[in-house]
């Protein structure tokens, strides 16, 4: 499964219309999860048929296309699955209760509800809701697929505009020629991967030389902001949301930047190697961290660790996820293990006189537990379910992480 995405060129009316859409769907999917909790036993094709309930309840429902509405229940039920295989799996603290939806971004179409023109430059929605046609701005070409291998469309709104992706059932998996290299990847924060055969890669911080225009702008949209109007619940002003929409494009700039160089080392790392080992980090843990964790949120561990592993399985790479339990601790030279406080930069062993790089002393050590060892198995970045097959069921937020850049094919 890949995601092709494109911008769509559309009206204001059409922008409306698309807006509706999406509280449409984020009304139905807080409804489904409402029945779910409220009638115990409750199962996914019975969420399914709750649909159409509401839709013979609501009248702004039943515009919406009826795979569109199942979508939205699929995507509580997920939320329920997941609630449930941590509880089964027994997952240390919060199980991940399935909450309410407050700000979806995102509608998803299944199979019906839509029409690709013939030159396949244009997408209609042909449900109730009046989004109409929409043209699509982008790189791609759909027309080396067939439509039985379209399984989903979605839009998505962001700050910068409104998108179209298409979720296009397809093998992934390209041969490549064996290297008959391989490589330990330890992550860190004075360099963002420190690999085995000494080669490093700087921290890029794109946070942190924006943090400035950021603030500026967030100063900006907090003079415009009304307390009395929010008292009140008279709508804020014009230039409010003007700023407010500025301010959001400069977040997702930055974060298009992280994820585009994650996504350039991953592919890098994988075409350069046969084996990748790589630490097993619980990023979600060490965020909690209050002195690193803007540190840490900036350098996009998980981002990289995702991108890793969907590259490894298109192009048939192996690789490792091993525990990072004392790897900057043991020398890699002797096994001896040296305690050091994390500002100790450098690696010195005082049983074999072995001197090195903290990062590097690190990456030899994963590199060799994931030779010797499996990893986790079943353990992926997102769950149970390897990053690469994410995307056959969006994220509310509208995100995916397998959308490959143009020029990584």
């Amino acid at each position: 499964m890949i995601i092709y995405e494109f911008k769509v060129k559309a009206k204001p009316a059409q922008c409306r219309a698309i807006d509706e859409a999406i509280r449409t769907s984020q009304f139905i999917q807080n409804k489904c999860l409402r029945y779910w909790m409220d009638n115990k036993g409750v199962n996914k094709y019975e969420l399914n048929k709750h649909c159409a309930v509401l839709a013979a309840e609501f009248s702004f429902a039943s515009e919406l296309n009826s795979m569109a509405r199942q979508a939205s229940a699929e995507r509580a039920w997920s939320a329920i699955s997941r609630f449930y295989d941590n509880g089964k799996r027994k997952v240390k603290g919060k199980k991940g209760f399935p909450r309410f939806k407050r700000n979806c971004r995102s509608v998803e179409y299944k199979t019906s509800g839509w029409r690709l023109d013939d030159n396949r430059k244009a997408i209609t929605f042909t449900d109730k809701k009046g989004i109409g046609r929409l043209k699509l701005k982008g790189t791609r070409d759909l027309n080396f697929y067939s439509l039985e291998q379209i399984k989903r469309v979605r839009l998505v709104r962001r700050a910068d505009g409104y998108y179209a992706q298409f979720a296009i059932s397809v093998d992934v998996r390209i041969q490549s020629e064996p290297t008959h290299k391989v490589i330990g990847l330890d992550l860190g924060l004075k360099y963002f991967i420190a690999g085995s055969d000494g080669s490093v890669e700087p921290v890029p911080q794109f946070y942190r030389k924006s943090e400035r225009q950021l603030s500026r702008a967030n100063r900006k949209k907090s003079k415009k902001y009304s307390p009395e109007k929010k008292k009140e619940k008279i709508p804020q002003s014009k230039n409010y949301h003007k700023s407010r929409n500025r301010y959001a494009r400069k977040h997702l700039r930055v974060s298009r930047q992280r994820k585009e160089y994650c996504k350039r080392i991953a592919y890098s790392v994988i075409q350069s190697n046969d084996l990748i080992a790589y630490e097993d980090l619980n990023v979600k843990g060490l965020v909690r961290n209050r002195h690193l964790s803007k540190s840490i949120s900036d350098a996009g561990w998980s981002i990289f660790r995702q991108w890793l592993e969907y590259f490894g399985h298109k192009y048939g790479k192996a690789t490792v996820a091993v525990p990072p339990h004392y790897t900057s601790s043991d020398c890699s030279n002797c096994g001896t293990r040296v305690k050091k406080a994390l500002s100790t930069r450098t690696h010195v062993c005082p049983a074999c006189n072995y001197v090195a790089d903290r990062d590097t002393n690190a990456s030899r050590n994963i590199l060799e537990r994931g030779l010797f060892t499996v990893g986790h198995t079943g353990n992926y970045a997102c769950g149970d379910l390897p990053s690469w097959s994410i995307g056959v069921s969006l994220l509310a937020n509208g995100e995916s992480v397998n959308q490959e850049s143009p020029l990584l094919d």
